[in-house]
């Protein structure tokens, strides 16, 4: 691996154990984050990770070979454990533990599950929206935790990120990393400030050039501003931020049969893509709510949820899909590219930390 050189305050807990430059994590969007954009994130110095939760086994052993062959640095998968062929997915994770250094996940992975990544090496890093989920992660064995505030994209919570981040760095003693609403190096020095190890940016990284999402899609997020980003119920029940499309603003208009329209539609998409069963969709729908007891449209919708993003990051088609985001794109205005968007990131930190009279002093990392 060749040597890499950090700054002081910018040489933390995370680039020590991810083995990463700088301390920034490309998070794993589902059908974003592919082996163009980990590529390209991991070279720059931050670390990426490949959005594992939306492939399948086979897809999964095509893109790490991808991802391996572009770049020597380290980087991460993201899963879920109850989608179709999670196992096996664990299973290609172990196998590349060589050069796969951590895995994130959101609510699924029992002790056990962590257990095997640990005694592999593997960091488990997953990613909590809310105090009482990142004390349980922690009860259960995980080595990091990023903490998404409210300003983040997906499926978040009402809690911003200046609030939730402090509350979690005091209840639990794992290195913290910060996410939602990151895109520059003064947040990133707040978020240092905050006693966080790092930031994770998604929406920053969907709108870098190596970043798979169509020209089209990318100019319609950079169309957002702030007020054309809302949270929405009505997708699956659970709050989630978007940007306003022709679509969502059907959705919000609709009622109960149009909801079951649009919840048998994408469940035949993606049947049709992985041939899992509709019973294994509403198992997977109920891992993914936290809930036995979600109405049967809700746990559909939450299950086929990926192929209504599908629609606008990875077809272009606007106006048949759903663009989930974080609010900090309604101030992005450009497309750089990954080593572009690191490198004033960090210049950018490293002038501020001066202003406020922090020494900077040369390290390895």
């Amino acid at each position: 691996m060749p040597a890499s050189t950090s700054f002081g305050a910018l040489h933390t807990v995370l680039t020590e154990r991810l083995g990463c430059r700088v301390p920034i994590i490309q998070t794993a969007m589902g059908w974003v984050a592919e082996p163009s954009l980990v590529i390209a994130s991991s070279n720059a110095g931050a670390f990426g990770f490949l959005g594992a939760a939306v492939m399948t086994p086979d897809e999964c052993r095509t893109k790490l070979l991808a991802v391996r062959q572009g770049t020597d640095r380290p980087f991460g998968v993201n899963f879920h454990s109850f989608q179709p062929g999670a196992d096996a997915i664990v299973d290609l994770i172990l196998a590349n533990r060589e050069q796969v250094r951590a895995v994130s996940f959101g609510r699924g992975p029992n002790a056990k599950m962590i257990g095997r990544f640990k005694d592999a090496g593997i960091l488990c890093i997953p990613t909590v929206g809310a105090v009482k989920h990142a004390q349980k992660m922690v009860e259960l064995g995980v080595d990091m935790v990023t903490v998404q505030g409210g300003e983040g994209g997906g499926h978040t919570g009402s809690v911003p990120t200046t609030v939730l981040l402090p509350q979690v760095l005091d209840a639990v003693k794992v290195p913290v990393i910060a996410s939602g609403g990151f895109g520059d190096g003064r947040g990133l020095v707040a978020a240092l400030a905050y006693s966080a190890v790092g930031i994770a940016m998604g929406t920053r990284f969907l709108l870098t050039r190596e970043s798979p999402v169509p020209d089209n899609a990318k100019a319609a997020y950079l169309r957002a501003g702030t007020d054309q980003i809302i949270v929405t119920t009505r997708l699956d029940g659970i709050p989630q931020r978007m940007v306003r499309t022709p679509l969502l603003d059907r959705i919000e208009k609709s009622g109960t049969i149009g909801m079951w329209l649009r919840a048998f539609e994408a469940g035949r998409d993606m049947k049709r893509q992985t041939g899992a069963s509709w019973l294994h969709f509403i198992r997977a729908a109920r891992g993914m709510t936290g809930h036995g007891d979600v109405p049967l449209r809700q746990a559909i919708m939450a299950a086929t949820m990926p192929m209504l993003i599908q629609k606008a990051v990875v077809d272009g088609d606007i106006e048949h899909g759903v663009m989930a985001t974080g609010v900090v794109a309604g101030r992005i205005g450009e497309v750089p590219s990954c080593a572009e968007l690191v490198d004033r990131i960090m210049a950018e930190a490293e002038s501020r930390l001066a202003a406020l009279g922090v020494p900077q002093v040369a390290c390895a990392a």
